[in-house]
């Protein structure tokens, strides 16, 4: 394999741009948290495990059931 298409293959780029694993997590977890307050989940919900332990590119719905 050509150096180029392995470097493609892992991840490795030259850009100075920071990719998605590069991002402070601290603005992720800020939002996740902001996001379980609006929409009134607690830890052990259903919908608390969707939002945090979910992978976001591959959620297909939106929808979370709050407790009330």
């Amino acid at each position: 394999m050509e150096i180029a298409k392995l470097k493609k293959l892992a991840g490795i780029t030259d850009s100075e741009a920071p990719s998605e694993t590069q991002l402070n997590i601290s603005h992720t977890a800020q939002a996740l948290k902001d996001r379980e307050k609006a929409l009134g989940l607690r830890p052990g919900d259903p919908g608390w495990f969707k939002l945090w332990f979910s992978r976001p590119l591959m959620q297909q719905s939106k929808g979370y059931k709050s407790r009330k």
